[in-house]
């Protein structure tokens, strides 16, 4: 980086930027442009001369730039700015006309340098840097034009022809002020007026030509009205007497149609009812046979639809007796086959209940044959459940149980308790064995149970069949079943 600021290159870039900039400044200085408004006189080159039809001609060393740049020698030429734009100048002038009359002329013109090159230059040589002078040289030039055509004219003339006098105005100024470089766009009279009411007065013969004209014109309108009025009048009168006479007519030929109308109208009222009878008779006619109609239609819907809901109440009823027959049918059918296996169903029941029972009391008769004291004493024992219900089947009837002891409700108990000591002094009394003997051999009870389930399993169940039962088997069964 150091070797760089201290090489010559930074310096080389840094003069070349200073002598763009001093060339762009330079250009800058020496270019000169024009406005839209401007012109440009480039001075500083010598005059030329030259000689056509033997005369010497010299031309100006002044250039004219116009709407555009353009680049000067320095030194050599310089460049100077006028101004190309319009000026309206106020002119005001006091003159006399050819007949002596004092007028005082009020006018408009719009003034500016010319458009050529010479009339630029023309203007530059004399009014270069000071426009007001061109205000005031213009003023005068055209005061002195409108004055000198005033004097050429009369009063009449500039009232009736303002655009004749402007015209002589620019005609007589033009030349002047292009000898200056000036141009004049347009000229307009503004007023004419004068200090001693001359103008008023040449108007007054005339306004009153005009208002005795107005006046003949009026009254020759009035007369014209008045003739016009009574013709009207007239007119009025004639139409009022034809309008009456045909009014007349016309009411003549009204009361006639009236009349007319008067003795027709019993015939035609006459006519009328008879219409209105004949219409009534078919009205009558007509009703009489529409009622007929509605009254067969009636009858015939009621009888068809009577007859309709009787063929189908017919076959209704007879779809519903087929149904009912077979559902009745089926029914007895069903009742029929269940009864037949309900009683099948018994009938099996029963001969397995028989057959089941003989069994058990076959096996009872081994089992009291070989263990007649054990069995004794389970059955006894089997029983001692229904013998407890029993004895509190008193009590379970009693709804509502006062207990009169001083032990309270423990007196049921003891009761309960004293029930089964006299069941045991019964059972020892009458059958030398009570409750606790029997509760006691209860294990050797369970002993003579299993002799007796040892002793069903040796004979085999297929051996005797329910058709060989014995006699007694037989009876047993039939005293169950009964």
């Amino acid at each position: 980086m150091f070797d760089f600021l201290l090489s010559p290159i930074p310096g080389l870039i840094l003069l070349a930027v200073l002598a763009f900039l001093i060339v762009l400044l330079y250009a800058r200085s020496i270019y000169k442009n024009a406005g839209p408004d401007e012109a440009l006189i480039i001075t500083g080159k010598k005059s030329k001369k030259t000689v056509v039809d033997g005369a010497t001609l010299e031309q100006s060393g002044q250039r004219v730039v116009h709407g555009q740049g353009v680049f000067i020698t320095p030194f050599f030429q310089k460049a100077f700015k006028i101004s190309l734009r319009s000026r309206a100048i106020e002119i005001t002038a006091i003159a006399q006309d050819k007949m002596g009359i004092t007028l005082t002329v009020e006018a408009v013109a719009i003034v500016k340098v010319g458009d050529d090159p010479d009339a630029i230059r023309a203007a530059a040589q004399r009014f270069l840097g000071q426009d007001k002078n061109i205000d005031n040289f213009a003023l005068e030039v055209l005061s002195g034009s409108l004055r000198s055509s005033i004097g050429a004219t009369d009063v009449m003339t500039i009232i009736q022809k303002r655009d004749e006098l402007g015209a002589s105005v620019l005609a007589t100024a033009r030349e002047s002020l292009a000898n200056q470089g000036l141009d004049v766009d347009s000229f307009e009279i503004k007023g004419i007026s004068d200090a001693n009411d001359y103008i008023k007065d040449m108007g007054r013969a005339e306004q009153a030509k005009v208002r005795r004209q107005a006046e003949v014109a009026e009254h020759q309108a009035n007369r014209e009205a008045q003739e016009a009025a009574i013709a009207a009048e007239q007119a009025i009168a004639v139409a009022q007497n034809t309008l009456a006479l045909r009014r007349a007519a016309l009411q003549l030929d009204t009361d006639k149609a009236a009349a007319e109308a008067a003795g027709a109208r019993p015939l035609a009222e006459a006519k009328t009812q008879q219409a209105i009878v004949q219409e009534q008779e078919l009205t009558a006619q007509r009703r009489a046979s529409l009622r007929k109609a509605e009254l067969e239609s009636e009858v015939n819907a009621v009888a068809d639809a009577e007859a309709y809901r009787i063929r189908v109440t017919a076959v209704a009823a007879a779809d519903a007796a087929v149904t009912a027959a077979n559902a009745d049918r089926d029914s007895r059918k069903s009742i029929a086959e269940a009864i037949r296996a309900e009683g099948q169903a018994n009938a099996d029941a029963i001969l397995a209940r028989g057959a089941a029972e003989a069994e058990s009391t076959r096996l009872s008769a081994e089992a009291v044959a070989q263990q007649s004291e054990a069995l004794i004493q389970l059955r006894m024992v089997e029983m001692l459940p229904r013998i407890a219900h029993e004895l509190a089947a008193p009590m379970s009837n009693i709804d509502n149980l006062t207990v009169i002891s001083t032990d309270g409700a423990s007196q049921l108990s003891k009761n309960v308790a004293a029930g089964f000591s006299e069941v045991d002094a019964m059972l020892s009394s009458t059958m030398g064995v009570g409750i606790r003997d029997l509760l006691g051999s209860f294990v050797g009870g369970a002993v003579a149970g299993q002799g007796l389930a040892k002793a069903a399993t040796v004979e085999p169940a297929g051996e005797r069949a329910p058709d060989a039962a014995s006699p007694e088997d037989s009876t047993w069964t039939r005293t169950e079943s009964q």
